[in-house]
């Protein structure tokens, strides 16, 4: 059987697209590799909102070449975001890429998988890649028995609202709804095939609409909960100005919804917002706090956070800072600024590069401070969180995910792993900035579950022996 290796770049629109990509490949006939050395087919799934993502993805073809010279018959594709921007670009840059499909172009991007299945039945690559020192990369959208607990499903694609610091509606389009009775079928879907929690993805997600019924992102949800089968929902990404008091009392009505929503903030200042063409200023956005606060007390909120934007000054900056430091966001993504070809802020005039370097590190110590207390909070008490599968740093100790998105590890017990009962109480001990460690005390198949004893960890069982 041929197999496809993806690697993905960027945010959670590209990895519902990558398995995506995954599941037409699947149904052509292929099986998902978890290192590029090992497949027929190798897709890079691309990102191009920020300077770093684009150079990774292009440093990522070249050293990939390695492979297509050991082997001609492997196929090199490009997709997403840069693949898009830089169609043209990317042939003479990258000249050894066999195919490229834009954000738009998936289906397309199918069927030239299931024409070129039949060329790899006869290939045998073992004893030439065997010499090549190990590639690296992660590979995504690989099934194991907990990668279908938590599933992405698109809701909406593009953005209208043209952010000068954005290439994403010059790459993905302009606002793209997807009808409801297709995000309804999907969701049954997943929910059949095991998904305990359904994250509804978008570029700017609570803007979605039906026009056909005039149904808003509160409407949809709504429907998604009544689902039988739902235990949990999320969502990314919203953007502010979309949040109405209409769809966060839909939204906070829901039984099933994590207590955590993230509100993109980028900049503490009224000019800056100004500058960014954000439509919003901050007491705006403070507002949609409070009326998130007044509903759903607990809620962790999180944003992103962008500095040295052109035209930044020490007010700008510190109005973000402030902000910050007032402990509204339980974390955030926070980012240099990177000019990015074809938006306006391109164009402007920019803040050093040391200075920008010099705010972002004490942006990054503020709110450091602030989710290191968050995390603090969470000490001595018992949460429920989902697996995610082992742990980076070692198989011993398992990664799991609380319904505030916040990491949780702790050691494996000994009766592990649960394919059938993925939904852990674990008693938390310490705190970090990442996250949490603690230890599992109880297991269940689905969220609303009373806990079952675990096993204690086999270390521990060794040491009492």
């Amino acid at each position: 059987m041929p197999s496809i290796y993806i690697e993905t770049f960027g945010c959670q629109m590209n990895e519902a697209d990558s398995r995506y990509i995954a599941e037409r490949a699947a149904a052509a006939g292929y099986s998902v590799a978890s290192a590029a050395e090992e497949a027929n087919v190798i897709v890079l799934n691309t990102c191009t909102v920020r300077d770093n993502a684009e150079r990774r993805a292009y440093g990522r073809m070249n050293h990939l070449n390695a492979l297509k010279r050991v082997d001609p018959s492997l196929r090199l594709v490009v997709t997403g975001c840069l693949a898009e921007q830089d169609r043209d670009r990317m042939k003479k840059l990258a000249p050894h890429v066999d195919a490229i499909f834009g954000t738009r172009e998936l289906a397309a991007l199918g069927e030239q998988l299931a024409a070129w299945q039949t060329n790899f039945d006869d290939v045998d690559f073992s004893d030439d890649r065997a010499l090549l020192t190990s590639l690296g990369g992660r590979g995504d959208a690989i099934s194991d028995a907990f990668s279908h607990l938590r599933a992405f499903v698109t809701v909406q694609r593009g953005c209208s609202y043209y952010c000068t610091f954005c290439i994403v509606p010059h790459v993905r389009g302009r606002f793209d709804h997807r009808p409801p009775k297709a995000i309804l079928d999907e969701t049954r879907e997943r929910i059949a095939q095991g998904a305990r929690e359904i994250v509804l993805v978008g570029q700017t997600v609570n803007a979605w609409n039906d026009p056909a019924s005039s149904d808003d992102f509160g409407d949809l949800c709504r429907s998604i909960a009544a689902l039988p089968g739902l235990e949990r929902l999320g969502f990314i990404s919203p953007h502010p100005k979309d949040f109405t008091e209409k769809i966060l009392d839909d939204l906070c009505s829901l039984e099933q919804l994590n207590p955590r929503i993230h509100l993109p903030l980028q900049s503490g200042s009224d000019a800056l917002l100004r500058r960014m063409n954000r439509k919003y200023t901050l007491a705006q956005f403070d507002g949609i706090v409070q009326s998130i606060r007044r509903r759903l007390p607990e809620c962790a909120i999180t944003t992103d956070l962008i500095v040295g934007f052109p035209g930044e000054t020490a007010n700008d900056f510190q109005a973000t800072l402030d902000y910050v430091r007032s402990g509204v966001f339980a974390n955030a993504f926070s980012f240099i600024y990177s000019i990015r070809r074809g938006t306006p802020a391109a164009r402007w005039a920019q803040v050093p590069r040391a200075l920008a370097l010099e705010r972002f590190a004490e942006l990054l110590e503020a709110q450091n401070a602030v989710t290191r207390a968050y995390h603090d909070s969470h000490v001595g008490r018992t949460v429920r969180v989902l697996i995610v599968g082992d742990s980076k740093k070692g198989a011993s100790r398992l990664t799991s995910k609380a319904l505030d998105n916040v990491t949780v590890v702790a050691p494996k017990p000994a009766d592990y792993p649960y394919p059938q009962t993925p939904w852990l109480d674990v008693a938390i001990e310490t705190a970090h900035v990442w996250g949490c460690t603690g230890t599992v005390v109880g297991r269940a198949a689905r969220f609303a579950d009373a806990g079952m004893p675990v096993m204690r960890p086999l270390l521990d069982l060794i040491a009492s022996a």
